[in-house]
């Protein structure tokens, strides 16, 4: 699962999910003034792969259930796989929802 392309958003607008053409894939983005932790597994007990740079946006390929974190967007257990091997905490990616917005990773 690598992510080769994004597009801005019509108007900059922050926060908005961006969608690319290329793979069809909807990014949303990190939090205003994060530099999210990327780990292996979903909780902060795995290890951290690298760090976001500021204004991030990510793909969600799929969520799972992990150690709870509260950050800018509430308090969540669910972690998002943004790339094989990468999850971020939901808790800091603006996906518009406090739930699962897509399938349970396996």
């Amino acid at each position: 699962m690598s992510v080769e392309q994004t597009t801005e958003a019509a108007g900059g607008n922050e926060g908005e999910a961006v969608t690319t053409a290329a793979a069809d894939l909807t990014y949303f983005a990190v939090a205003p003034g994060v530099r999210l932790n990327v780990r292996t597994g979903p909780g902060t007990q795995y290890a951290l792969v690298k760090q976001l740079p500021l204004g991030a946006k990510v793909p969600i390929f799929c969520q799972s259930p992990g150690t709870r974190v509260t950050g800018t967007y509430g308090t969540t257990n669910i972690w998002d796989n943004i790339d094989n091997g990468q999850f971020v905490s939901d808790a800091y990616v603006r996906t518009g929802s406090d739930g699962y917005i897509r399938p349970r990773c396996s």
